[in-house]
């Protein structure tokens, strides 16, 4: 069994309204020094198998046609085996 942890972020170019709202409600709370927020997901997959480079191989497949938009998104993630 393993336990996939995935990061999806926007890229850098593309714009991120949601982080802009973000940013500007911590600086209205007070947190001036909040510069730029940009915001994500964060998803754990549990696997079944036993080999962790077929794995991560399905992950990387996940993630290339669901979980991410490839277009505008990156990911990066981790396998781990788990009991």
């Amino acid at each position: 069994m393993f336990l996939a942890k995935v990061i999806v972020t926007l890229k850098p170019t593309v714009n991120d309204p949601a982080g802009l709202t973000v940013a500007d409600g911590l600086q209205t709370l007070g947190f001036a020094g909040v510069e730029n927020v940009r915001l994500g997901k964060y998803l754990e997959v549990r696997l079944e198998g036993t080999d962790k480079t077929a794995a991560e191989g399905q992950v990387e497949a996940m993630c290339q046609q669901l979980l991410a938009n490839p277009v505008i998104e990156e990911f990066r993630f981790a396998v781990e085996e788990v009991s």
